[in-house]
């Protein structure tokens, strides 16, 4: 609930006494502000508490404060709250009647009461009522995900949503059509704003309209889903009054997620394709966990194993659709296995996230093998066949990398006339023997250095918990298990191997550098 005047009265250190305006203590608070000024309201926002202590105003004369009075009320001042003991001992009777007359609220402030305690208690009011919002957000998040990933349809999603913003919500298809409505009677109120939604369809996603009459009495929104000219149907959500904070988040979680369940073929699969980018996207900004969250039962199995990064695309404009082939062929593969599989088609490429030695990165080799068996090709020629570039292993906090490594890779490929393409293939063929370079290795016991020393005075054996983490992609069980230590000792090193370097290991390049350097002395100390 929002901080009012009457929840300041009741705060009992503030020791707040009501001198006129009793009837609109209701009134919201939005601020504290103290002003001296004769004329404050050029100043405010509306909603302000004014703290004053009269040092510039003649708050004895009657008429003075009447117009003093009028243009804080004009201004929406939530109120006024007047230190005594300061300027005048008592409240001066011309202001009290003046405010009581407008009926705005006019509290005593005893002098052993400062300003500041008055301001700290609205900013901390405010400060709790913000927070408790969006915490019922991120909790209508989680609510409204589990609603669309439950299997009911959108009638379950639009449901839960009816209930987190108390009123009403209802699903349109792209032409204007009412395909749910929770609950069940809110479907004739929502026939009745197809009009609307059809207007809405002429505009880009993303767009919203707020719609409603004088003999409504609710407030309805509409936004389209989609993104870009794809608008695949709408939302109208009808509510008693404009929503506040947590029903904001659950409005935009739901347009969210009903974007991504409302396509007009295959909409599982696309929905499935939607989720997958999503969690894609928070792999390659580094947000392993948020993703590992969102990616729940779905796709979670993926997440706790080594996977391989692929990337497949056609050089043919003629053949676009090669790389989505490649892609269900894999997904066929991976169905039969039992295994998940992330494919987030991306124009005439497709990006996808398979399990290391499944059935899925197996099905693909064997369809590039096949593909390399025709007929010989010039490198670079465009004759529709599908490139493919396939990262190492990697896991979650490695993705970013795992990314580049699949590009390269695919570049590789490209050039070649090959289908596919491992990077293995090109850190066994070219990189590795550079390590042998002077400057790499003077780079390498730099980066090293600061490790090595620690570990030379007893105090840890951070370089080989290292080497044990990076190998293993930053699987914590993994690379403890190799190293026979448990895994919250393993976690404390890698905090302290950030602490010492002055880096994240969150940070791709960062990793990739100190992988190098540790291959590099690697090499270097199995020289004869």
């Amino acid at each position: 609930m929002p901080l009012t005047l009457a929840s300041l009265v009741q705060h009992s250190a503030l020791r707040l006494t009501v001198r006129a305006g009793a009837g609109s203590l209701g009134t919201p608070v939005r601020w504290a502000h103290a002003s001296e000024l004769a004329d404050p309201v050029p100043y405010m926002d509306g909603g302000e508490l004014l703290l004053v202590t009269a040092t510039n105003l003649d708050a004895e004369d009657p008429e003075a404060m009447r117009r003093y009075v009028r243009r804080l009320t004009g201004a929406k001042v939530a109120g006024i709250g007047f230190a005594v003991g300061v300027t005048y001992e008592d409240v001066p009777a011309a202001l009290v009647d003046a405010a009581e007359e407008a009926g705005l609220p006019l509290l005593e402030v005893p002098r052993r009461t400062p300003f500041l305690a008055i301001s700290k208690a609205v900013s901390a009011a405010i400060a709790a009522d913000q927070y408790r919002a969006v915490t019922a957000g991120f909790e209508a998040q989680r609510d409204l995900t589990r609603a669309a990933l439950a299997g009911d349809g959108p009638a379950g999603l639009l449901a839960r949503l009816a209930a987190h913003v108390d009123g009403w919500a209802a699903l349109y298809d792209t032409s204007g059509a009412v395909v749910a409505a929770a609950p069940d009677w809110a479907a004739r109120r929502a026939a009745r704003l197809t009009p609307d939604v059809e207007r809405l369809r002429d505009r880009p996603a993303p767009a919203s309209v707020v719609v409603g009459t004088a003999e409504d009495t609710d407030r309805v929104e509409i936004q389209s889903l989609g993104t870009g000219h794809r608008i695949r149907g709408a939302l109208a959500v009808g509510t008693g009054s404009a929503p506040g904070t947590a029903e904001r988040y659950a409005v935009h979680s739901a347009v969210a997620l009903l974007t991504l369940t409302t396509a007009r073929s295959r909409s599982l699969q696309g929905a499935e394709q939607r989720l997958g980018a999503a969690i894609l996207r928070m792999l390659l900004a580094g947000q392993p966990d948020h993703a590992r969250a969102v990616a729940g039962d779905l796709y979670g199995g993926l997440l706790d194993a080594p996977f391989r990064l692929l990337i497949a695309e056609t050089p043919a404009p003629s053949a676009p659709s090669a790389p989505h082939l490649l892609a269900e062929t894999m997904e066929a593969a991976a169905a039969r296995a039992g295994e998940a599989l992330l494919t987030v088609p991306e124009g005439d490429r497709v990006v996808v996230l398979a399990a290391d030695g499944g059935a899925a990165v197996e099905a693909c080799a064997a369809y590039a093998r096949a593909q390399d068996a025709r007929p010989a090709r010039e490198p670079g020629a465009e004759d529709g066949a599908v490139a493919v570039g396939l990262s190492a292993p990697a896991g979650p906090v490695a993705v970013s990398a795992a990314y580049k490594q699949a590009e390269q890779a695919l570049s590789v490929a490209r050039r070649r006339g090959r289908t596919l393409v491992e990077h293995e293939e090109l850190a066994a063929g070219s990189l590795l023997p550079l390590l042998a370079d002077d400057a790499v290795r003077a780079f390498a016991d730099g980066v090293l250095r600061p490790l090595s020393e620690h570990d030379a005075k007893g105090r840890g054996d951070l370089v080989a918990s290292l080497r044990a983490w990076l190998s293993r992609h930053g699987q914590w069980d993994a690379a403890a298990a190799d190293l026979g230590v448990h895994r919250h000792t393993l976690r404390y090193r890698m905090r302290r191997v950030e602490e010492i370097l002055g880096r994240s290991l969150d940070d791709p390049d960062v990793r990739m550098e100190l992988w190098l350097a540790l291959k590099t002395t690697a090499a270097a100390s199995a020289k004869p």
